[in-house]
């Protein structure tokens, strides 16, 4: 796994915290599952899934009863992420503040990330 002893690979909003949280009371569920997927015309795209049982891969984090699990493959590409839940009148939903992206796209859900190489030296460099 992927990260910096004595700190979280993500982040969550009181806004963020709350949603999750509801989600797993509402639907008895362990948390939700991050990841990237190749999509979109960035060219990757975040996904969410619910989650009964814990991948022992999976980088856990849990703050304030909610709690989120990355996927392997996504672990170097959230690192540093802070995951936000927005309300607005025409929409509603989970918004990431990550650093390690490079570029998106207008609409929002299509990213594209820093080279690996380059998100490999500056978590050494930390």
């Amino acid at each position: 796994m992927f990260g910096i002893p004595g700190k979280q690979a993500v982040t969550m909003t009181p806004a963020a915290i709350a949603q999750i949280a509801r989600l797993m009371a509402k639907e008895g569920h362990q948390g939700l599952r991050i990841g990237v997927k190749k999509g979109g015309c960035a060219g990757m795209e975040y996904t969410m899934e619910y989650v009964d049982t814990v991948d022992p891969n999976d980088e856990v984090v849990e703050q304030d009863g909610a709690r989120v699990m990355i996927a392997p493959m996504a672990q170097m590409f959230l690192f540093g992420t802070e995951i936000d839940y927005q309300t607005s009148l025409l929409e509603s939903g989970f918004v990431f503040n990550n650093p390690n992206v490079e570029d998106a796209c207008g609409c929002g859900e299509s990213i594209k990330f820093k080279d690996i190489d380059d998100l490999q030296a500056e978590r050494d460099a930390d």
